[in-house]
């Protein structure tokens, strides 16, 4: 959290521009690229296949990312267009889309002495599908036309840096997953650093247009509550749904840390390439706010749960 206060503080005061913020984009777009390889050749596809049969935890979960929250966005949209700059109302409606967390969320339902092999299907799913299913739903979502619409090839771009990585990450497995889980320390760096990278050029480019002379002190407190709001609803509704599904402890704990986050190793890299524009920032935003609070809100629960 504080390497990415830090990122946007550096890009606040010294920006990246002209050719070093071209240079910039193709380093994040190789970053990215291989922080998914590095996904792919992690990922057990045993272990899926044993989450895959806990279907009503899955359904839950898929129900809450990718229903329950399209509709959560879609309804703070206006509602934040009222008081904050129209590209925020869109990354509310960005924060619906997008699936959940892959580490943070697994780590949190460990802690919490949950359902980890069913929080590592959910998470990983829920990564796969979004790459279709992310730009669709904001195709759908935002007005075509307008200076925010999805750019059409958006999906195509994301498969070549998303879902082909991730796929020749599988195909390698048998030869790198026990190094990979061997050596913690680069595979951590490839995974903060992409996420520093895409946020520095981000805001760098938010920066030359002028991004801080749009936003108050007022719109940022505004953004934590209308976050905070989301985070709560969504862990409710959860919960409610799990319980009425007749699912345990182990599995409400899956359901709660899944259903309830959002990734921004995955959201950062998408919104690059569905949104084009000075906005990008504006639009991201949220996001970042939401990543933050929800890993704070996790850990708390999480280690609650373990106490």
């Amino acid at each position: 959290m504080m390497l990415l206060f830090l990122t946007v503080l550096a890009a606040s005061l010294a920006p990246a521009r002209g050719e070093v913020a071209a240079g910039l984009k193709q380093v994040t777009f190789w970053a990215v690229s291989l922080l998914f390889f590095i996904y792919g050749a992690k990922l057990s596809t045993a272990t899926i296949l044993s989450g895959l049969t806990n279907w009503k935890l899955q359904t839950v979960i898929l129900l809450c990312t990718f229903a329950l929250f399209p509709l959560l966005g879609l309804a703070l949209n206006p509602l934040a267009g009222l008081w904050l700059p129209a590209a925020m109302g869109i990354g509310f409606l960005y924060i619906g889309c997008l699936p959940s967390t892959v580490q943070s969320s697994i780590a949190f339902t460990s802690v919490a002495g949950g359902n980890v092999a069913g929080a590592v299907c959910a998470a990983s799913i829920s990564n796969l599908i979004a790459v279709v299913l992310t730009p669709v739903m904001l195709a759908l979502l935002v007005p075509q036309g307008g200076e925010h619409a999805v750019d059409a090839g958006a999906i195509w771009t994301i498969c070549k840096q998303i879902l082909l990585p991730f796929a020749l990450g599988q195909l390698c497995r048998p030869l790198l997953a026990d190094f990979l889980n061997r050596q913690k320390l680069p595979t951590m760096i490839v995974d903060r650093g992409s996420i520093l990278l895409i946020v520095y050029a981000a805001f760098s480019a938010g920066v030359v247009n002028g991004i801080w002379s749009k936003l108050s002190a007022g719109a940022l407190v505004l953004t934590v509550g209308l976050c905070f709001a989301m985070f709560v609803v969504v862990v409710a509704v959860a919960l409610a749904a799990g319980r009425a599904m007749g699912l345990g402890r182990a599995d409400l704990y899956a359901v709660l840390f899944c259903g309830s986050t959002k990734s921004l190793a995955t959201g950062l890299p998408m919104a690059g390439i569905l949104f084009a524009g000075p906005d990008l920032p504006l639009i991201v935003l949220p996001l970042m706010v939401y990543h933050l609070m929800q890993l704070v809100l996790c850990a708390l629960i999480s280690q609650r749960a373990a106490g």
